[in-house]
């Protein structure tokens, strides 16, 4: 008797483990998505379009100095491989509506801010190879923000003025004969960087109120001179942030939509990690509980402020950014995006997940896709995702 019960507890010591490290099922949750009151026009229905959206990012964004005198190597620099036609059929393939290209002009300019033609015709090429795919695409200026580029303050404005006009000049003509699939973006989450303020929008401080204002100014130059481009520039959708692309610098008492000669072809640009502890923070919390009013509140208050602002309006405003970190919680992500793209879809507010795929070394993992293999690393991610932005039941609670 003591044999056997002693070889039945080895073969449970020897099956533990294998039981601990079991693959956990993931179920995504029931949800139901609303039909709210969504204005019908033109805008709205290129909302429509887009749907759901994918960032190439850490890519023509990434910032390192140039490597063997090739600032084309630039595009790689931070461990993402080249880009290819492959990966953006992947995208559409899986059900993606749109990319977002985030773009540094600063390193690929001569001192007059003349974009080097080398690098203007690599975004061309990658512009081209995500519409070939069947994607609408947004290209903007995004790691520009420097006292040498532009800066929203009253001391660099000279040099702000300048830097927007010229590189959205530049943009504007190379793409003159693009339809309304590609949309330009003037600034990427425009702050006073390096200050106390950089991600506290508070209009009353003085130095943040002027930014707010000349963030607005900015935009204003940004449309006037791709409208005054000529081509397809002059009907084009064009998307603009107010401070740091949060909801808060968006607020109404500050940010202003630009006046513009074309027909309600302004779209509002958002990000919102929220909330902030799960989605972002490195080291912050791998549990998120839509049952929770904190969790869920901090997904739906800002996209129902969208749509109370602007979507309800028949004014077109989208999520720039979102996503959540891989902290080992699929669980929990799944159920986050499954809250984030049912609220977002039926406010009829497109979505863009924040993918940095292979990145740099500071512990932000947000990939979703393989760029080398083209292969889902979490297919319930983007399951959970596809299911809700197409369903059209009823309202999910606020």
């Amino acid at each position: 008797m003591t044999k056997r019960l002693s070889a039945l507890f080895l073969a449970l010591c020897m099956l533990l483990p294998c039981l601990a490290f079991a693959e956990e099922e993931i179920v995504i949750p029931e949800m139901t998505v609303g039909s709210f009151d969504i204005p019908d026009n033109e805008a709205m229905a290129f909302l429509r379009r887009m749907g759901l959206g994918w960032n190439l990012g850490n890519t023509l964004d990434a910032s390192s100095g140039w490597t063997g005198g090739n600032e084309l190597n630039t595009e790689t620099s931070w461990g993402n491989p080249r880009t290819t036609p492959e990966l953006f059929q992947a995208i559409h393939d899986a059900g993606f509506g749109f990319v977002r290209i985030p773009i540094t002009w600063s390193g690929h300019l001569d001192a007059d801010f003349t974009i080097h033609e080398v690098w203007l015709d690599r975004v061309q090429e990658i512009v081209d190879a995500a519409l070939d795919a069947g994607l609408i695409v947004l290209i903007n200026t995004h790691h520009d923000v420097s006292e040498k580029y532009y800066y929203p303050d009253r001391a660099h404005e000279e040099t702000s003025r300048a830097f927007v006009e010229r590189i959205w000049a530049q943009v504007a003509e190379r793409f003159a004969d693009y339809d309304e699939r590609l949309v330009f973006e003037s600034l990427n989450e425009p702050r006073l960087k390096g200050t106390i303020y950089e991600w506290s929008f508070n209009p009353l401080m003085l130095e943040v109120k002027e930014a707010a204002e000349c963030i607005n100014e900015l935009n204003q130059l940004f449309v006037d001179t791709v409208r005054a481009a000529g081509g397809y520039n002059e009907e084009r959708y064009l998307s603009v942030p107010g401070y740091a692309a949060s909801i808060d610098g968006c607020n109404p008492d500050y940010f202003v939509l630009p006046t513009d000669t074309a027909d309600n072809k302004l779209i509002v640009a958002v990000h919102a990690y929220t909330p902030y502890s799960f989605a972002l923070d490195t080291k912050g919390t791998a549990e998120f509980d839509m049952d929770k009013p904190g969790d869920r509140s901090s997904v739906m208050l800002p996209l129902k402020a969208m749509y109370d602002r602007w979507i309800s309006k028949g004014i077109p405003a989208y999520i720039g950014e979102y996503g959540s970190l891989n902290k080992d919680n699929l669980q929990a992500r799944v159920d986050h995006v499954s809250l984030y793209a049912s609220a977002a879809m039926q406010w009829n507010i497109p979505i863009a997940w924040w993918d940095n795929g292979s990145y740099k070394g500071n512990g932000e993992n947000f990939a979703i896709i393989n760029r080398r293999t083209l292969e889902w690393y979490w297919p319930e991610l983007i399951e959970a995702m596809m299911r809700y932005s197409l369903q059209e039941t009823e309202a999910i609670a606020e």
